[in-house]
């Protein structure tokens, strides 16, 4: 069904763009594969960007999202497994996650580290190792 982004609220964009997406778990060939819907808002206008265009686009933004810090903050932090049901809690732990990649990733910018993984580098840190990265 095709909807202007003002019938939906969405003023100033020009385009809704609705994308399938079939996953298959890979941990478990048997299972049938799960089909999601994702929706975008564009300010694009249809004339800027051709249908492969945006798919591109789309791609290349879940692919540094999934491949850069979901996957720093999830995998090697244990974000999704985190417990912390208090929204304030959950979200101190978030900013704590973030600040120690963002650490981490300015130390191998500035060639000060030749650890080559977030978690080998944060189990190698103690508080007062630490606290003077975070005045330079």
């Amino acid at each position: 069904m095709a909807v202007t982004p003002e019938e939906i609220g969405l003023c100033g964009c020009w385009q809704v763009i609705a994308v399938q997406r079939e996953s298959l778990d890979l941990c478990q060939p048997a299972a049938a594969a799960t089909t999601e819907v994702g929706y975008y808002a564009a300010s694009l206008s249809l004339e800027q960007r051709d249908d492969a265009a945006i798919a591109a686009i789309i791609r290349a933004h879940w692919s540094a999202i999934e491949n850069g810090t979901h996957y720093r903050r999830d995998v090697t932090l244990g974000e999704d497994a985190c417990r912390v049901a208090h929204r304030k809690g959950a979200a101190v732990l978030a900013s704590l996650r973030n600040l120690a990649n963002g650490i981490y990733e300015l130390e191998r910018e500035r060639e000060r580290t030749r650890v080559d993984t977030l978690r080998s580098w944060c189990q190698q840190q103690t508080f007062s190792s630490t606290w003077p990265l975070l005045g330079r």
